[in-house]
């Protein structure tokens, strides 16, 4: 069975901005961000792949035109060779009754509840409805799926077959909190053998969204709204939450069942509703970072204490020893690890899907999971590799090389021995170099195939990639790339044996804190990628060889992009990057390169 999943929506950004408002910073803080597509076939990922990397627009909404033709021409496939189409939202005639029943009943004045009506109802029918969805798929690709073959998969389902599938399709409880899928926010529940049970009465509207209250407090602080919920989490390791913390105390109220609500209910389309509470909490904004770090620790904690609280719930309801944490929400790496501390699970895996990069893979899954065609298929027992997406050979490699002829120097080396041998030792000096191979990992985070590497045994090594390179603010952290066999030696991972998708944060063992200060936040912790020979066999000799050299045992790995553009995807983007910033060395496959007038 071929199951083709996809995100993304022609027409939602410009829906948005004009019946919402939401232009510029709140481009992104409602849904349809993150645009992708991939494709299983017999139970197998075999692609995937999300649209910005392909139209070079950071979490962009549009169709996933691009990612779908990639997906169909990796396999070999056309669209006549599809079984199923997966859709992971379901704003079916319900959810719509759902939605304009909560308009009519919130005590809003009758003029602007009239008009927050028609602009859903211009949503629905022009965007997000199964009409209005097979309509732009038709239009946008030249093909007309059949509707008795397109499963629309509620967004929620989708995040948890994410996780359920990358996880090795282990039984587990699931915890699902992101900014908002069709009307809610938070789910809970279990799989067993790929059916899914949910726990109804834990459920939490978007009204009591921590995502997108996590977003209104990174939008008050002068970020980006489900973009740069990442800073907040970053700044918050250089404060202590006040005492009392006004967000615990006063604002989020905890009930029964792992549910909870706020002292104000967000309004779901206005991310500057709550600023004025924000302020008197903690006084008009300051552009400092002690006041961001202040606000960034108190909304940490926060986060902590509802998540706790949703989990304990979920530890009474369920038997099953492994958990799942999907979601935009379990991004917030910071929470992971003291989250599965203080749980009685086993285990718990974030996935490189957590956000809605991923949710085309759970919707495919989830489709194919409960078709009755495919009750005879073999259920994959293995972890899903990231590496999904694209990746090129020599001969574009040298294309995008020769283009770029009297700025740079190459030279091909003779494969992974020297490859390695060369890098291990540049890295012992202070050294950026760009590393490129395979194919194209998934999700937000890079995870060794389009990377930027350091040596994080110096100090200053943050402050160099930041400012030369990454072009970003100064107290943004770095994670260490580590061999997973290394890892419990130089991290405290608690429960944890293996992070391979930098979802989880350890403090950083005293003895190592000077080894790697390049790669430890303020705060002593480091998000932590570990790898190994299967995963990636490449980037584990170079670790293993740097370490030998260096006796350093980490090096630093941060995605290969600038601030505000994606992950580099071609040759050619990777060469972009490299003559755009201050990276000394690039390394494209068996060739290295540098600029003009520093030799290869």
């Amino acid at each position: 069975m071929i199951v083709l999943g996809c995100n993304g929506f022609t027409r939602v950004s410009e829906v948005f901005a004009e019946h919402f408002g939401a232009v510029g910073k709140d481009k992104h803080y409602l849904l349809g961000h993150d645009a992708a597509a991939s494709l299983l076939v017999d139970g197998e990922l075999v692609a995937a792949v999300e649209e910005e990397r392909l139209n070079r627009e950071k979490k962009t909404t549009d169709f996933p035109v691009r990612s779908i033709a990639w997906c169909l021409e990796q396999a070999g496939l056309q669209f006549s060779d599809i079984d199923l189409i997966a859709i992971p939202f379901d704003f079916s005639a319900g959810v719509l009754d759902e939605m304009l029943s909560g308009i009519v009943s919130a005590p809003v004045p009758p003029a602007a509840k009239l008009q927050l009506l028609g602009s859903i109802g211009t949503l629905y029918s022009e965007v997000v409805s199964h009409e209005a969805i097979l309509a732009d798929f038709a239009a946008r690709t030249g093909f007309t799926p059949d509707p008795d073959k397109v499963v629309f998969v509620p967004h929620h389902l989708a995040h948890a077959m994410t996780g359920y599938y990358a996880a090795g399709m282990r039984d587990s409880a699931f915890l699902i909190s992101d900014g908002r899928a069709e009307v809610l926010s938070t789910l809970t529940g279990e799989i067993r053998d790929g059916r899914v049970r949910v726990f109804e009465e834990s459920a939490i509207g978007a009204e009591y969204s921590m995502g997108m209250l996590f977003s209104a407090i990174t939008r008050f602080l002068g970020f980006v709204p489900n973009n740069d919920e990442y800073k907040v989490m970053g700044l918050s390791g250089y404060a202590d939450p006040p005492s009392p913390n006004p967000f615990v105390e006063q604002f989020v109220e905890l009930g029964d069942q792992g549910t909870y609500r706020f002292a104000r209910p967000l309004e779901t389309d206005n991310p500057q509703s709550l600023d004025p509470l924000f302020e008197e909490y903690f006084g008009p904004f300051r552009d400092s970072l002690e006041y961001r770090s202040r606000v960034a620790a108190a909304a940490q904690e926060m986060l902590s204490v509802v998540t706790r609280h949703q989990l304990r719930a979920l530890e009474a309801r369920t038997d099953l020893d492994h958990l799942l944490f999907e979601g935009g929400v379990a991004l917030n790496c910071l929470n992971n690890t003291p989250l599965l501390q203080s749980s009685r699970f086993d285990d718990m895996d974030v996935s490189f899907g957590a956000s809605d990069t991923g949710v085309t893979l759970g919707a495919a899954v989830h489709a194919w999971l409960h078709h009755p065609d495919s009750a005879g298929e073999p259920r994959p027992a293995h972890r899903v590799t990231p590496y999904l997406g694209p990746e090129y050979d020599d001969s574009v490699i040298e294309k995008a090389l020769a283009e770029c002829d009297g700025r740079i120097e190459w030279r091909r080396l003779s494969g992974d021995e020297e490859v390695v041998e060369k890098v291990a030792q540049l890295l012992t000096e202070k050294v950026v170099i760009g590393w490129y191979e395979g194919r194209l990992e998934h999700g937000p985070r890079a995870l060794g195939h389009r990377s930027i590497l350091a040596n994080p045994n110096f100090p200053d090594i943050k402050d160099v990639i930041n400012t030369r390179v990454k072009h970003r603010e100064p107290f943004r952290p770095f994670a260490p790339i580590v061999l997973e066999s290394d890892a419990p030696k130089i991290f405290d991972m608690g429960r944890k044996t293996r992070s391979p998708y930098m979802t989880f944060v350890f403090p950083v063992r005293p003895e190592f804190q000077d080894v790697i200060p390049g790669a430890t936040h303020v705060d002593g912790t480091s998000r932590v990628q570990t790898v190994t020979d299967e995963d990636t066999p490449r980037l584990a000799s170079l670790l293993r060889r740097f370490t030998a050299l260096t006796d350093v045992p980490c090096l630093l790995n941060t995605s290969f992009n600038v601030a505000g553009e994606p992950i580099v995807c071609t040759p050619a983007d990777a060469l972009k990057c490299f003559l755009g910033t201050e990276i000394d060395h690039l390394v494209l496959g068996d060739y290295l390169v540098s600029k003009t007038g520093t030799p290869a």
